[in-house]
């Protein structure tokens, strides 16, 4: 801030006795003294407050303004609660010296004056600020390179402003993740996807742990923004108490990340062509040179330095409802990406195909992203990579739905057209599952819920309907817990004595019940037949 603003409305009530022409003097901070001789302590740019306690004849002040001169001050402000009225002789030091001088009367204390110096100082630094990542925006937008971090470090380390970059899955693109537990991002990642479904207008506020975040959107393209995929910046604070310029900033920093993901995308177009073509391979059940070949292009742009080959690949084949066209392969191709960006992302409209790599060894590609998918065995893939997805769902509105379906390990190029079909089978069993993000692996290729998933939605329903329809209305009518007896009998095998210790009643009880299932829907439980009937019905709910 400059002298001068200690004078403007709004600041407190100080009397200017000299300096009219060095009012254009930055202040850098404040420091509060009577010390005779403060000039150790200060380092320039400092507004000096002080009682006049050190002076005790007129030729004081002269030795006082000097120091403070030759130290880098750049004004003093004397109060008058302690001693009275200003002296003239101090007055006339400041005018020898140029030292702007001010008067601080009884009724303001210094206390107010450093708190106004220090609000006036960190807005104008978050203005400086701003023009850095606006300028820094423009030079990531001409000629690419990251430098998130760099400017993230910058700004928490200058105005102890904590920001974070999020990928929609949770996963920290910038900022100090160590300094943000997994938990906490989930959090903020789900309330912001929320907020954006029910179009609030950002910031949009959460919190986590007790402490207040702001958060913005980041989208790589804001007149079509995918909020399954988009990043987000989150910054540490209430944005209601956040002056106009940090709020300047903050959206400074927003364009600035969308900046980065502009041109990371933009980096990434001709994998995403690689990925379509071999799609389009599977899809026609090419040879294997020719997947090879796309396989081996795709590896040679993936990550920093030489790669390993993948011991094999994951198929997962996934279909999204009530979504977008290219909504699906924009959040998936966002959520497996990692440093390494070896994941194969094809699709258009509902349907999207992926390739994960499985590293030598086995186990994950890493921590996050794409490596929770990347086991060895394509169950562990499915429930890792449900996991992963899991913040999206506070993004989907009603209707919305992504069910995947994953394969075994597939080793080699000429396995993949058989993993894809396994995939293809094992997202008809996860449609079968409830939840908003389902996801099934290879194990349940051999279920009768794959039989169940082949069978039209209004068939589904009209044999369940047939079979357990008067059961559940007899339990609605006399609460008569008929449905969980059922269940509990069949997960028994049978057993009377089994099925009545896990529903601690008495045998006789259990066989009351039964009985009255029978006689409500025509069904014997001891013919092999009607169980598994009543099995697949249970299994439809």
């Amino acid at each position: 801030m400059r002298v001068a603003a200690l004078l403007s409305p709004g600041a407190p009530g100080l009397r200017l006795l000299t300096g009219e022409d060095e009012l254009d003097r930055q202040v850098t901070g404040v420091m509060t003294t009577d010390l005779h001789d403060p000039g150790r302590y200060l380092h320039g740019g400092e507004l000096v407050l002080t009682g006049m306690l050190w002076r005790s004849r007129p030729e004081d002040s002269e030795r006082f303004v000097r120091v403070l001169a030759d130290a880098g001050a750049v004004a003093l402000a004397a109060g008058e609660a302690e001693v009275g009225p200003v002296p003239a002789d101090l007055v006339e030091a400041c005018r020898r010296h140029r030292m702007p001088l001010f008067a601080v009367p009884e009724d303001i204390a210094f206390a107010a004056v450093g708190e106004y110096v220090g609000r006036q100082v960190s807005a104008d630094r978050a203005a400086d600020l701003a023009a850095l990542v606006e300028r820094h925006r423009l030079l990531v937008s001409a000629a690419g390179g990251s430098g998130l971090d760099a400017v993230l470090d910058l700004v928490g380390g200058d105005l102890d402003l904590d920001c974070w970059v999020l990928a929609p899955t949770g996963r920290v693109v910038a900022g100090p993740a160590g300094r943000l537990p997994a938990a906490d991002r989930e959090r903020l990642v789900r309330t912001h996807l929320a907020a954006l479904r029910r179009r609030t207008r950002p910031p949009h506020r959460a919190r986590a742990h007790g402490r207040p975040y702001a958060l913005l959107p980041a989208p790589a393209d804001p007149a079509a923004p995918a909020p399954l995929a988009d990043w987000l910046l989150a910054v540490a604070g209430d944005d209601a108490e956040w002056s106009a310029k940090r709020g300047q900033l903050a959206e400074n920093l927003a364009r600035l990340v969308a900046a980065e993901r502009v041109r990371r995308d933009q980096g990434r177009a001709l994998r995403r062509r690689l990925a379509d073509e071999l799609a389009a391979l599977l899809a026609r059940d090419a040879g294997s040179a020719e997947t090879a070949r796309v396989l081996d292009a795709a590896e040679a742009m993936s990550g920093p330095g030489p790669q390993a080959p993948p011991a094999a690949r994951l198929v997962v084949a996934a279909e999204g409802t009530g979504l977008p066209d290219g909504a699906l392969r924009a959040a998936l191709e966002e959520a497996l990406t990692d440093d390494d960006d070896r994941a194969l992302v094809a699709g258009s409209g509902a349907e999207a195909v992926v390739l994960l790599p499985v590293p030598a060894g086995g186990g994950a590609c890493g921590e996050e992203g794409p490596g929770a998918p990347g086991a060895s065995e394509g169950g562990d893939a499915a429930a890792r990579l449900g996991a992963l997805l899991a913040p999206l769902e506070a993004g989907l509105g009603p209707e919305g739905r992504i069910t995947l379906g994953v394969s075994a390990p597939a080793e080699g190029p000429g396995a993949l057209r058989g993993a894809w079909e396994e995939a293809r089978h094992a997202r008809r069993v996860a449609a079968a599952r409830t939840g908003r993000i389902r996801a099934a692996g290879p194990e349940g290729l051999a279920s009768h819920v794959l039989l169940l998933a082949a069978v039209p939605d209004d068939v589904r329903r009209a044999f369940r309907s047939r079979l357990l329809d008067r059961v559940v209305a007899y339990d609605l009518e006399h609460q008569a817990d008929l449905v969980r007896t059922l269940d509990a009998f069949l997960r028994a095998d049978g057993s009377w004595t089994r099925c009545a210790a896990a529903l601690h009643v008495h045998v006789n009880t259990l066989r009351y019940r039964i009985r009255r299932i029978e006689e409500l829907t025509g069904r014997d439980l001891a013919r092999l037949e009607d169980r598994v009937d009543f099995y697949l019905a249970l299994a439809l709910a």
